[in-house]
Parts: structure tokens; sequence; C-alpha cells
């Protein structure tokens, strides 16, 4: 009886599960036998390490071969679990030496040839084996995303025969070295092609500088999309950590390509047909939902009135705690989702309320419909609400060019920095995450600025979440402006925003 082993990893939102993949050859009548709760995806490897190893003139030995995927009770999903099974295969029928295998954690996809192909969960993977002291043998495509793990020996055949001449000596594999991380401009769309629309310049500043969620109404064609489509090259970069936290999610879903670490902010868009699933996350495979891929950026959510209200009001726990739980009855997977929303909406169904030559017959009570299919509740959560007004045509064809999105991002940077230091490397990123002890300390409230804020929630009826969020602007204003301390006109400026809608 022979018995090998070798370690890889289930996936439980971004964390790496170590899985023990045991294979025994024992006498008895021939038979390729896997156990471990594998889904269907894993049951199939047992056909392509067959042909696999069919391709390189081996054939299995006449016994009965057992997998087993330890802890049985932890469900295995994903066809990563082909290259492991092969290797630990080859190890029980003495064709890899055992000893140095079991240095090693694995993941990969077997191709009927033999061909080693790209699998979802790379970067964790990497890191949980360099947790453990382990290596990674991984396809070869994604050799440097594995090497961002930075200790740790990495492989990365292109084949089963590449792995097989490396450790009987014939051919000694490289390490691969992590891709180098961009350093390039912005090259989006600049504001500066924005004609007029000053006020929504001012608040997507304001919104880019401390992270406040941001709802822009207006009719059609007012250039909601276009102001919403500039706000990302406003963002700073991702600090090494946040860039390292948003490339798992992105490694877990498969998106991340080139073994590229993201290095900016990213930017999600998702049709208003998505599901609840889709935007949480979920599936029978749990999988990080539009929150998560949009981690440390901006959910961008076009006609929002039209998203399903399930999915609307799946929003709202995320947006306060900065983290996906989708719940299963045999397990909860937690993904990151400290994301900013940036909504956009036509005042009606038509678009056109209050436009006396083009609204419909039914105004206003259109506009009265049309603004109930959004809860009270996540309205409140929304920092900055902006109406929106479609721009003559004169001022289009006359209005001088504006600022470039390179100088007012420079002023988001300069606020950003004096947010870092408030706050420490170990606190919040941005005004807008700042509750608690911590927004106490820093608030800075002048002593005019609370009497008009008392008055303020009083007579707008603030709830105890959007006098928090107003406080929280007012410290984003003060900083762009430079200020120590929250004065009566910063936040006059904050509660502003915060309209009939907003509150």
């Amino acid at each position: 009886m022979s018995l090998a082993r070798i370690v890889t990893f289930a996936f439980a939102g971004i964390k790496a599960i170590p899985v023990e993949v045991q294979v025994q050859l024992a006498p008895g009548l021939p038979a390729f036998l896997l156990v471990g709760l594998a889904d269907k995806a894993v049951g199939e490897s047992r056909e392509r390490v067959r042909a696999a190893l069919t391709g390189l003139g081996l054939a299995l030995p006449p016994k009965r071969v057992l997998v087993n995927l330890a802890p049985a009770d932890l469900a295995k999903e994903g066809s990563h679990y082909d290259l492991p099974i092969a290797l630990a295969l080859l190890a029980a029928m003495e064709i890899l030496p055992r000893e140095e295998l079991a240095g090693f954690a694995a993941l990969g996809e077997l191709s009927l040839d033999g061909s080693i192909l790209p699998v979802a969960g790379v970067l964790p993977a990497a890191l949980g084996a360099s947790q453990r002291g382990l290596g990674l043998i991984c396809p070869a495509a994604q050799g440097g995303e594995a090497a961002w793990a930075g200790r740790g020996e990495v492989l990365a055949p292109a084949d089963l025969p590449a792995i097989l001449n490396h450790f009987r000596g014939l051919q000694v594999m490289s390490s691969p070295e992590p891709p180098a991380l961009p350093q390039e401009a912005w090259r989006g769309p600049c504001l500066s092609e924005v004609k007029g629309q000053e006020s929504a310049k001012r608040a997507l500043e304001i919104a880019a500088a401390g992270g406040h969620n941001l709802l822009m109404i207006g009719p059609p064609g007012a250039g909601k999309s276009m102001l919403a489509a500039r706000l990302p090259g406003l963002l700073p970069d991702l600090t090494p950590g946040e860039a390292l936290e948003l490339s798992m999610v992105h490694s877990v879903a498969g998106l991340l390509r080139d073994g590229r670490l993201l290095t900016r902010p990213p930017f999600r868009d998702p049709h208003h047909s998505a599901s609840q699933a889709a935007l949480i996350g979920g599936g029978s495979r749990a999988r990080p939902g539009e929150i998560s891929l949009a981690h440390h950026g901006i959910l961008f959510l076009d006609e929002w009135p039209e998203f399903p209200r399930p999915a609307l009001e799946s929003l709202r726990q995320p947006m306060e705690t900065g983290r996906a739980v989708i719940a299963r009855a045999q397990a909860h997977v937690e993904y990151p989702a400290r994301f900013q929303c940036i909504a956009a909406m036509n005042p009606c169904r038509c678009g056109y309320l209050g436009e006396a030559a083009r609204e419909c017959s039914r105004a206003p009570r259109c506009g009265e419909e049309y603004a109930e299919r959004l809860s009270g509740p996540l309205l409140d959560r929304m920092d900055i609400t902006l109406e929106i007004q479609a721009v003559p045509a004169a001022e289009l064809s006359r209005a001088p060019a504006g600022e470039t999105t390179q100088r007012i991002a420079a002023r988001v940077q300069a606020a950003r920095d004096i947010q870092r230091a408030r706050y420490g490397e170990d606190g919040p990123r941005h005004n807008a995450a700042a509750d608690g002890a911590v927004l106490e300390a820093s608030a800075g409230l002048e002593a005019g600025a609370r009497g008009l804020l008392e008055q303020a929630a009083e007579r707008l009826g603030l709830s105890a979440r959007g006098f928090v969020r107003t406080i929280r602007l007012g410290r984003t204003i003060a900083d762009l402006a430079g200020a120590e301390g929250v004065s009566r006109a910063h936040l006059a400026e904050a509660l502003a925003y915060r309209g009939r809608r907003g509150r």
C-alpha cells in the first residue's frame, strides 16, 4: 500500500483554507475513487487527471486508487484540485519524490494534454502557503501573481512534463518575478471636458476627498453619467495594503489579469437589471459581488430606482459595515466591501418633471411614485444629494474649459494626506469611514458650527445617522480648505447637500 500527500486550498471569501490531498494505492479491483465532499467540478477531475497521465505515456496502476480531500466535512469546489491530485498520484506511483513534494502546496486545472490552465484564487493561495512555510506550484500564466506573496519558493510550470523534469533534476525552473506596478497617470476622461456644472464638480471633489456617497438627480442628458465617469481620476492610488486586499478579491473572482496587482481604485457600473446575488455576492459558489469588486473604489448605480428593490435594500448593511456576509445553511462567507456609492436617477419615470413643455400628464404624482422606489434608510446613507440641471446649448458652446482632473486630484490628495495624518495608518482611510470616538476626537466643530448643526438637525429632521454623516461631510470640506476646525461656513455647505431626499 502506498500513500502520498500534498496541500491545496479551499476558499471562504478571500481566506485560503488548507486542504490535504491524500492519495492511496491499495490492492484490490482497479478503481479511481474520490471522497471528501467534492462538487461536480472536483469529481470530474478524475477524468482530466487520467487523460493527462495518458498524454505523458503513463497509465493508472491496476490497483484501487483512493483520493481523500481532508477535512472531509469542508465543501470542495472548483477545478483547481486537478493539479494537486495528479501530483499526489504521481508521488504515490513513486514517479515524484514524496519528501520534496510535501514542502509545496499546489493548485491548477489540467488540460487533457497535460497543460496546466489558470484558476481563480492563486494570490490568496500563495499568501496561505507562505504563512505555512510552503512553496507553491501554480499555472505558468499566474506565476507573477503568486510571486507577490514574497516568501516561499514558487514554481509555475506550463505543463506536467515541466514539473516532472524539475523534480527529477532534468531541468530547473526559475522562480517567477512579480510584474512591475503600473506608474501611469490617469488616462480616463478629464473634468475639463465638462462645460458648466460648477456646483456638480464641487460636489464631486468633496465626495472624492472624503469618500462620501453621492446621489445625482437630474433629467436625461444633464451629465450625471459623464460626471460619474470622471470621478475615478480624482481618487489617489491605493496603498500597498489596499492594493493587496482588492487584488485578492479579484483573484478569487478570477479577474486578476497578467498577475498584476490593482493599484487604482476600481470603478464598477453594473446594469440596473443586476440581481441581488450579482450586487452582494452569492450563487452556488458564493462568489464576490459588485460591491466587493468595488472594494476601495466606486460602485456606480445608474438609473438607481430601476434596480430590483431587494437588491437595493441589500446594500444598506454593507454601506455601513464595509463587508458583505453571504449566509448559507452550512457556512457564512465574508468578503470586504468598503465601497463609495455613486448613484444617478431621473426625477421621474419620464425624466422631465418640472419642465412644463416636456413633462408627462401625471406630473407631479409620477415623480413622487418614482421616488418611493427608494426607501428612506437607503437615501439616509447618501451623504450628498445633488440636483443637476441640463446646461443650455449657448453655455455648452461658449463656456471655457474648466479645471483639469489632474489639478482637482491634487487638492483631493492633499485632503486625503491630512486625513491619513489625523487617523494614522491603522485608522480610517478617509472621513466617511470615521466613526465613534475617532470622529468625536477629530470633528473639531467650532461653537458657531455646533449651534447651526443642532438647529438644522431639528428643522430638517435629521436622523442620528444623518447627523453624523453631516459632521463627516463638514470635516471633509474643512480639510479641502486646509482648516483646523469645522466652521459654520463649512457646516452650512455640508447641510446644503443634505436635501429633502438625503435626510
